[in-house]
């Protein structure tokens, strides 16, 4: 590594690329190379990375040649494609999509919860939904004290996590509705064929396309991921995941029920507030507590409302707030990064 090391971005002109770019650049990750790979369409375009332009070139198999880390981020589909092509030419793959999360050979790392994780990757390691990732960051030292029993989490997520079209079909709406003026809502829920509801002054509790269950496939992405990422196939978990207008900031309201009883709020507070990645903001005479707005552009993330269930002794209810696009996204895949380094595993 003594020259640095040659980095990979797949689909670096997409919010979460861009995000990736400018995370590399504020860590001084040791990017000795730095490729950057997308559609055709997007193909001879610059970007800015450290001050110098970058081409970006059409993503192809052979694009990956002496690639030490390929960041993923543009579509299922794609990583499908090139990700194992990637692997081939001997690039370690961080993919940001849900297409190899639940490959019981692939990790699906957080790197406060299950870093070691990482030593059995067979070349492509998965970066979980964003909506898990904060809630598993949060959730991961009361586990590891007081055992966790039952999560129930209802998300408040954000528009951006759907990409650049439904912010502006948010925006535009929004305008429309200020203006009295008719519109056609085309973009969100994303995954429905069916009907495209209004986001704009409105809550949508679908996001992604309904599973025989009755629960939407965003759902079960939180529900099998935590299990997975925690390693505890028997944890009771349940989410209800809802699409809010905001522009960024996914928050989440999370019940749970602990293994161990007699635990104080005040533990539960002092255990967060020293916890890695974590920043506890809660006091509630003051009106402190997590909001979307103040977290944009922050990579932890902020709890607050920790508070005992009225009912039951193991029972605690708190808010959970990050940025998905950071947190949930672009630097949980440069954190990886940064663990392979750690760890001895990329040289």
């Amino acid at each position: 590594m003594a020259n640095g090391l040659h980095v990979a971005v797949v689909g670096a002109t997409g919010a979460v690329g861009q995000q990736m770019l400018k995370t590399l650049e504020e860590r001084q990750f040791p990017v000795g190379q730095l490729t950057l790979l997308s559609s055709a369409r997007s193909a001879g375009k610059t970007l800015q990375f450290n001050g110098k332009e970058v081409v970006i070139q059409e993503a192809t198999p052979d694009s990956f040649k002496g690639v030490d880390i390929a960041l993923f981020s543009a579509g299922g589909s794609i990583s499908k494609a090139l990700a194992p092509e990637a692997v081939k030419r001997g690039a370690i793959v961080v993919d940001n999509t849900s297409a190899f999360r639940m490959d019981e050979n692939v990790p699906l790392v957080v790197p406060e919860v299950n870093e070691e994780d990482l030593k059995a990757h067979n070349g492509i390691i998965a970066n979980p939904n964003c909506s898990t990732i904060q809630m598993v960051a949060a959730l991961e030292p009361l586990r590891q004290s007081y055992g966790l029993k039952k999560v129930l989490v209802s998300t408040y997520q954000a528009v951006s996590g759907a990409g650049a079209a439904a912010i502006n079909e948010l925006k535009e709406q929004s305008q429309a509705i200020l203006d009295e003026k008719e519109f056609t809502p085309e973009i969100l829920p994303v995954g429905s064929d069916k009907k495209h509801y209004q986001i704009a002054f409105n809550a949508i509790p679908q996001i992604d396309k309904f599973q025989d269950n009755g629960f939407t496939f965003e759902e079960m992405k939180m529900i099998n991921e935590t299990k997975k990422i925690m390693h505890m196939p028997e944890l009771q978990v349940a989410a209800t995941c809802v699409r809010l207008p905001v522009v960024t900031g996914h928050s989440e309201s999370v019940y749970i029920e602990l293994e161990q009883s007699g635990v104080t709020v005040q533990e539960v507070k002092q255990l967060l507030a020293q916890a890695p990645g974590i920043v506890l903001q809660d006091d509630p005479e003051n009106q402190v507590y997590p909001m979307p707005a103040d977290c944009v552009g922050k990579r932890d993330v902020f709890v607050g409302r920790i508070r005992k269930d009225l009912d039951n002794d193991k029972g605690f209810h708190m808010w959970i707030v990050s940025d998905n696009l950071l947190k949930g996204a672009a630097w949980n895949s440069v954190q990886i990064a940064e663990s392979l380094i750690k760890l001895g595993i990329v040289k």
